[in-house]
């Protein structure tokens, strides 16, 4: 492995960034993020980094602290002389307001954008977006990893027959790769918000009767709009229900949520740190460390990662 190839992790999701270290067989370099008595933000980077291709490592959801610790953090790298300073996302937190919808309603996801180039990143990588056109909020490179090959093997080890996948209309696009790969039809669920955090199904386009079904999505906050979906699907005759959704934020009484709900298994990625949950049997969490490390690798040596798409 080059010796410039650096990574730094933030204090977002510590457990990732310490499975992706071990992938590439390359330590955390030595950084200090901590708070000064006041709560403010402080960093320092304990080893030398001139010249290096720097990988920090951070989510940028919620609480606020994660995005002002990878903007300060990039900050340092700079001043620092980094080479190049590549901000690894793993969730991209403040997506969700990524248009002008609404009168005075900001475009959050551009502006998180535009900080994270402003503190001093070259480039970005991230994992399923909330919209794909979120990619060109960046004024620089962004590579954007999708994370259906890991929940590609989830379900191809449950074996399961008369399967068919759905998701929501914003979806589509990843949920139709995700069925074509497994070779089974997909369906459609037809919804709308009255409300944040709200969803009421409107119809279902596809037959679910008496199938198998994968909810599949990129999501979940409260689990309002995956329960509903479960319940749905219920009612229209489908036998059991899965469910894969890679960012689980899973707020308020979203587990409680989920467990009273007729969602069999749900199969969730570590893109957010879930150490201080107490999981059932229901909920599996998948690691994608070894995709953002070989996603590493390959930036690091400027080859292609569109392979990484290939499952």
């Amino acid at each position: 492995m080059p010796s410039d190839l650096k990574l730094i992790a933030g204090n977002s999701n510590r457990p990732l960034a310490e499975k992706i270290s071990q992938y590439l067989r390359i330590p955390l370099s030595q950084a200090e993020v901590s708070r000064f008595s006041d709560g403010e933000i402080k960093v320092k980077i304990n080893e030398n980094i001139r010249g290096a291709d720097l990988f920090i490592i951070q989510s940028t959801g919620a609480p606020a602290e994660n995005l002002l610790e990878l903007l300060v953090l990039l900050d340092a790298a700079r001043r620092a002389s980094a080479k190049r300073i590549t901000a690894v996302l793993p969730y991209f937190g403040y997506a969700r307001q990524d248009r002008k919808d609404q009168p005075r309603v900001p475009i959050t996801a551009k502006l998180v954008a535009n900080l994270i180039a402003e503190a001093g990143a070259n480039r970005v990588l991230t994992m399923d977006l909330h919209a794909a056109q979120i990619q060109g909020f960046f004024d620089i490179p962004t590579d954007h990893l999708f994370s259906n090959p890991v929940f590609y093997d989830y379900v191809i080890k449950l074996n399961l027959s008369d399967l068919v996948v759905i998701s929501d209309l914003g979806s589509i696009k990843m949920v139709r790769n995700f069925a074509k790969k497994l070779g089974c039809p997909m369906a459609v669920m037809d919804k709308r918000r009255p409300a944040p955090n709200q969803a009421e199904v409107l119809n279902i386009i596809g037959e679910v009767k008496d199938k198998n079904v994968i909810i599949r999505d990129d999501i979940i906050d409260t689990a309002g709009t995956l329960v509903e979906f479960a319940y749905a699907l219920e009612r229209n005759g489908a036998k059991d229900i899965y469910a894969c959704c890679t960012h689980a934020v899973l707020s308020g009484q979203a587990l409680d949520k989920i467990e009273k709900s007729p969602i069999k298994k749900l199969a969730i990625s570590d893109t957010i740190c879930q150490n201080e949950r107490n999981f059932t049997n229901k909920i599996e969490v998948l690691s994608v460390a070894e995709l953002f490390g070989e996603a590493i690798i390959r930036t690091d040596k400027e080859e292609s990662i569109s392979s990484l798409f290939e499952y």
